[in-house]
């Protein structure tokens, strides 16, 4: 699965994902590319954006995208914030649909 993770999520994050096709914000030159525009450029070649900004569902209709958002629920950003997430954000691809919203907390 081809997944993009924002700039707010360590790029070390990446590693934790090695059945994927992961490419972070930075490294495909769209930093500071705001909200919608950014998912209408992951649209193309991506199936999943990875964020923690939570507010990113309620700013955007997500039904006009063919990809879709995740966002990952944790205390910060930091890297051993995130990684605990791991099994739900697996379990969560597993059952991903295009143009629809997962909130991945720890426990779910």
């Amino acid at each position: 699965m081809r997944l993009l993770l924002d700039e707010s999520i360590p790029v070390k994050f990446r590693r934790s994902l090695p059945n994927h096709d992961v490419r972070t914000v930075v490294e495909m030159g769209w930093s500071g590319v705001k909200n919608g525009k950014l998912l209408a450029l992951a649209a193309d070649g991506f199936d999943a954006f990875i964020t923690v900004d939570k507010n990113l569902p309620y700013q955007q209709n997500l039904t006009t995208l063919p990809l879709a958002v995740i966002v990952l629920d944790a205390v910060s950003n930091e890297l051993l914030a995130l990684q605990p997430l791991l099994p739900a954000l697996e379990l969560a691809l597993l059952s991903l649909k295009p143009q629809t919203y997962s909130l991945v907390a720890r426990g779910t």
